[in-house]
C-alpha cells in the first residue's frame, strides 16, 4: 500500500524567505554609499554672482543622469538653455551616467 502524500503548507517557508530577503536588503544598504537628493533650487547651487557651484554643477549633471532635457534643467535650476547646454556637453565630456559624481554636501 502506498504512503499517502503529505502536503506541505508553503506559509512557514515564504514568510523565512521574506525575512531573509529583509534582512539581505538590510545589509546591500548599509554596504552602499549614502545617497542625497538634490534639489535643484537650492540656493547654495549658485554663487552670489549667479554662477554655478560645484554642487550646482553636480545637480544639473544628476538631472541629465536622470533623463531630463537640457531645457527642463535650465527651467528646474533657473539657468538659460546657453548655460545648460554648456553643462551638458561638458556632462558628456566627463562620461554622462557613467561619470564620476561628486558627493553632495
Amino acid at each position: 500500500m502506498p504512503a499517502a502524500k503529505q502536503s506541505l503548507d508553503p506559509k512557514p517557508v515564504l514568510d523565512l524567505i521574506a525575512s531573509i530577503q529583509a534582512d539581505l536588503d538590510r545589509l546591500k544598504a548599509m554596504l552602499q554609499p549614502p545617497t542625497r537628493k538634490f534639489d535643484p533650487a537650492n540656493p547654495h547651487n549658485k554663487t552670489s554672482d549667479g554662477k554655478l557651484t560645484e554642487e550646482g554643477v553636480e545637480c544639473c549633471y544628476r538631472m541629465f543622469d536622470e533623463g531630463k532635457s537640457r531645457y527642463s534643467v535650465a527651467q528646474a535650476m533657473h539657468i538659460s538653455f546657453a548655460a545648460a547646454t554648456h553643462r551638458f556637453k561638458a556632462w558628456r565630456k566627463a562620461g554622462g551616467e557613467t561619470r564620476r559624481k561628486v558627493l553632495l554636501g
